[in-house]
């Protein structure tokens, strides 16, 4: 260091040349000392490229100490720290530094100020203070700066006022990719994602971050089909997707369980050398939890270059999602482990103690539960809540799991006495089924699915003039039952099954392959189990409704276009009935195929007529 400092004294800007070769803090430290012993500090010009450099290295709080030496700042370096602080986690500060420039006489605010201001409040989700920032460029003549328009399109369509936003947009008398593209964000941060494609069809330029923001904004808005078909669309021509392209992709694969879709995705990213970084790591695993397949969920995570608790989870929750507890609890104690570094989190206690309810380990469960607060100082949420609730609901232990949820330090919320509800209905237990669903419908009166299982829990224990006021407050009060649909990916194309689907083009053909399943499964012992019908209708109405569901048209569609040995995966948004697990079970034990099923809980392992679940979900 001390011959470099030699060295570069003999030039005409010595300083300069020294913090331009600045590698290391500490190397910072010893010209700032030198400056300072040579009075060179006073020097604005030079002061200002010292401050620049400690905020392009996040050293804000030594640039603040440089900044105090300086006699007379001048509008650069006030600059400097707004647009240092507009993207820290103290955006404010960017508000103090503006305020503060125009105090000092004879500095006046640029094109290069308002930006950063407006990014500060975008940061901080401030309508108000947005209001105020845009006020001030009106005020002082950068209204037309384009610049200064981007950043007011940006900053009204991240906090929400996307009509602020579009006006701003319409007026701006020339329109670049930035303009477009925030406007495409506000669209579908608004969830108007009909809005935002057309205005990302009209666009003269795309770059990828705009295709990016379509693809993530179609995930984001549960339009996942169209997230991947966009992707396809970004590939076609000739755009080489990025790390949040495919995490957007990948995600979309989870949720559709289209694991043809996501192997092809992942096979993208391994030719075109994309980095797997920690998010587009994490996302992968969770793909291939949420697509049945955690043998390939386990060998992602293994080779991660870097773990954090969310990856953590992932893999933890996927565990759970399967009913594998042990490998659960296994993964959950190696994070604990002091040598991994890692620190859980609310939702990785979530994913751990859903194991525990999936496979009844109450005792354990609620050791977990304790030790959160007591060990790890998180204070359990109301999902935690939940899972013990459901835990000792799983469990039989009815009235313990209603005293809890009376005895909670917070308000339990409708999925808490929703969880209590359904383990009223596997345990038949009318009587706290029927205090607990009182408090659910005040609760949500338009949520038809506690209705549904309070008249179900009626049903079975044929209780049918409480099932018939249930059916007439529901008509009274318009409430709709949700439909139930079944997706089934074949050849990486994904098809949609809802009850009684007439629209898929080979519905005939579907149908046919139904009734000969059915053939095939009765000698096997099949009955129609009707006790999931709603009401009190005629039994063969009620067969005739049960063999429409969902996913039964998708399992025959499976069969009709798969090959023998291979699986059948079908995701479903709703809970299994309990007709639709016993007639699964039996076609896995009668066509000798494994049928892989992910409903609204959990997933399902049928193979042999035997379920994963032990028959308890």
């Amino acid at each position: 260091m001390s011959s470099l400092v030699s060295q570069t004294l003999k030039l005409k800007n010595p300083k300069l040349l020294l913090l331009q070769n600045c590698s290391s803090f500490s190397d910072l430290k010893i010209i700032h000392a030198h400056m300072i012993r040579t009075h060179t500090i006073f020097d604005v010009f030079v002061a200002s490229r010292l401050i620049t450099l400690s905020i392009d290295n996040n050293l804000l709080d030594y640039a603040l100490q440089v900044f105090h030496q300086i006699p007379n700042p001048n509008l650069f370096l006030f600059n400097a720290f707004i647009r240092g602080y507009s993207g820290s986690k103290n955006p404010d500060q960017s508000f103090h530094f503006y305020i503060q420039s125009q105090r000092r006489r004879g500095i006046f605010p640029d094109n290069l100020t308002y930006p950063f201001v407006i990014k500060a409040c975008a940061q901080l989700q401030s309508l108000h203070m947005g209001i105020q920032a845009h006020t001030q460029v009106i005020k002082h003549g950068f209204d037309d700066d384009v610049y200064v328009q981007n950043s007011l399109v940006h900053m009204y369509a991240t906090v929400g006022d996307i009509d602020s936003a579009s006006f701003i947009f319409k007026s701006m008398s020339s329109l670049d990719v930035v303009s477009w593209t925030s406007m495409v964000a506000g669209y579908n941060k608004s969830g108007d994602v009909d809005s935002a494609r057309k205005l990302f069809d009209k666009m003269p330029e795309k770059n990828l971050v705009t295709w990016s923001i379509m693809i993530s904004g179609y995930a984001r808005n549960n339009l996942f089909e169209k997230a991947i078909q966009l992707y396809h669309v970004l590939r076609s021509e000739g755009i080489r997707a990025n790390e949040t392209v495919m995490v957007s992709v990948i995600s979309s694969c989870a949720h559709l369980g289209a694991i043809e879709e996501g192997e092809k995705a992942y096979d993208y990213i391994r030719r075109n050398k994309i980095t797997v970084n920690l998010i587009l790591g994490t996302a992968l695993v969770d793909m291939y939890a949420r697509c049945g397949s955690m043998d390939k969920a386990l060998r992602v995570f293994e080779v991660l270059p870097e773990r954090d608790a969310l990856s953590w989870t992932a893999l933890i929750a996927g565990f759970a999602m399967h009913g594998h507890a042990e490998q659960a609890l296994k993964y959950f104690s190696e994070m604990m482990m002091m040598n991994s570094g890692v620190t859980p989190r609310d939702i990785t206690f979530t994913a751990v103690l859903s194991a525990c309810s999936h496979r009844g380990l109450v005792e354990r469960g609620m050791e977990i539960f304790e030790s959160m607060k007591r060990d790890y100082g998180i204070e359990p949420r109301l999902e935690h809540y939940g899972c013990v609730v459901d835990l000792l609901g799983r469990a039989g232990k009815l009235a313990e799991a209603e005293k809890f949820v009376l005895e909670m330090p917070v308000k339990p919320n409708a999925p808490i006495w929703g969880a209590l509800l359904g383990a009223c209905r596997t345990y038949k237990n009318a009587e706290i089924a029927e205090r607990v669903g009182k408090i659910l419908i005040e609760l949500l009166p338009e949520h038809s699915g506690y209705y549904v299982l309070l008249s179900n829990v009626y049903a079975l224990t044929n209780k049918w003039e409480n099932v018939e006021s249930m059916r007439h407050m529901m008509k009274q009060r318009g409430v709709k039952k949700h439909p139930g649909y079944t997706l089934i990916e074949i050849d990486g194309k994904v098809h949609r099954f809802t009850i009684g689907d007439k629209t898929h083009p080979e519905i005939e053909k579907i149908e046919r392959m139904w009734e000969e399943i059915l053939r095939k499964i009765k000698p096997a012992g099949y009955t129609v189990s009707t006790a999931d019908a709603l009401f009190d209708i005629d039994q063969e109405e009620k067969e005739n409704a049960i063999h429409r569901h969902s996913e039964k048209l998708a399992i025959a569609y499976g069969i009709m276009k798969t090959k023998a040995h291979l699986s059948i995966r079908i995701v479903k948004n709703l809970r299994v009935c309990e007709d639709c697990h016993t007639a699964t079970k039996l076609i896995s034990k009668v066509y000798e195929r494994e049928l892989i099923v992910r409903d609204r809980n959990r997933f399902h392992h049928f193979k042999g007529g035997i379920c994963s679940c032990a028959d308890y979900w």
